[in-house]
């Protein structure tokens, strides 16, 4: 197994919406890029509902979802993890991320969506018993874009991800 660190948060002040995945896969980690598996849904989803081009450089697209008020984190900062797989987590290892200094960083964030069991469970598990989290906060979980997904069609995802627009046009 090896230890794996998540990036930084693509995030600005005046973000209203948050994603969270669980932990960056391998290529994601090895081009230090959210959501860089060229199979991942993320960034094709960014595309239909805010017209942020999947082929645009990656700076530019962390921009265009801040611009949005969308910001993108992990739940996890640490963990032991065998493969880029959720269900390779190792659960003892798991540390997670400072969510009581990222929401006072961040106090007009109103939406939490996850991308994936895998991150609601730790962020149950790992920060809403451990930290303080504003009451105030909307949580939706959200099908998880990775391919490791599959079971679920391409379509019934991306309805479900309507949820992310429909959040930042109520805002």
């Amino acid at each position: 197994m090896a230890i794996v660190h998540s990036f930084t948060p693509v995030a600005d002040p005046g973000c209203r919406v948050l994603i969270l995945g669980s932990m960056p896969g391998k290529l994601s980690l090895e081009q230090q890029q959210y959501y860089a598996h060229p199979q991942n849904l993320f960034w094709p989803f960014m595309g239909e509902l805010f017209g942020i081009l999947p082929s645009l450089p990656y700076e530019q697209r962390r921009s265009q979802l801040i611009m949005h008020q969308v910001a993108v984190w992990d739940v996890l900062q640490e963990c032991f993890r065998s493969s880029s797989l959720d269900g390779d987590i190792e659960e003892a290892s798991i540390i997670a991320n400072d969510f009581t200094l990222f929401f006072s960083a961040h106090p007009n964030l109103q939406y939490v969506f996850f991308n994936g069991s895998k991150a609601e469970q730790a962020y149950q598990r790992h920060v809403l018993k451990k930290q303080r989290i504003p009451a105030t906060l909307q949580y939706k979980k959200l099908p998880s874009t990775s391919p490791a997904n599959a079971s679920i069609p391409r379509a019934i995802k991306l309805a479900q991800w309507q949820a992310v627009r429909q959040a930042v046009d109520s805002l």
